[in-house]
Parts: C-alpha cells; structure tokens; sequence
C-alpha cells in the first residue's frame, strides 16, 4: 500500500517536471520560428504597443437607437443641443428622436 502511494507521487513529480521541461523547449521552438514582425526591434512598437490602439470599453460610444457600440473615429454623428450622439448607421441616425 505505501509502495502504491510512493510511486504515486514519485509519477506526479515527474509529470511536473517533463511538463515544465516541455514548456521550455515549446517555447524555444516558438520564439525559433516566429516571423520577424512578431518581434519588435530597438524603436519599434511590439505587441502591447498594437494592443493600447484598440479602444477600449471607456472609449466605445453607445448608438442610443440599437445599442451597438462603436469606436468614435468610424461613427456617424449628429450634434443636437449641444449633444453629440453617436450611430451606427444613417438608418440609425435618421430614426433617432432625443429625449426631452
């Protein structure tokens, strides 16, 4: 019964241990074939550079007439009373009536 529980756990350590070393050369093998536009050089944006262009959810503007969200730079807009809204669409735009 000890014997069973001893192999048990020598199996688990070795399991960790080939799963790390595996990591390792998986990962060797990744950064040995990756394309050069994949790595960033000295003064050139990289991956997290990319990645801060996208709007983020603080960014996004709601189309208050189906609700999709959509970067401001691509939206259609329309100023009224000083508010600017925000669409997806001239359909939206043209079926939106404000509020008050």
């Amino acid at each position: 019964m000890s014997e069973t529980i001893l192999y048990l756990i020598a199996g688990v350590l070795l399991l960790g241990v080939l799963r790390s070393v595996i990591g390792v050369v998986l990962r060797g093998f990744g950064d040995l074939f990756s394309t050069p536009s994949s790595q960033a050089g000295p003064g050139q944006p990289g991956p997290s550079a990319r990645a801060a262009s996208i709007p983020t959810a603080e960014a996004l503007k709601k189309d208050p007439v189906c609700g999709t969200y959509l970067a401001p730079s691509s939206a259609i807009q329309k100023t009224l009373r000083g508010v600017t809204y925000y669409f997806c669409s001239v359909e939206c735009r043209d079926k939106f009536r404000p509020v008050g």
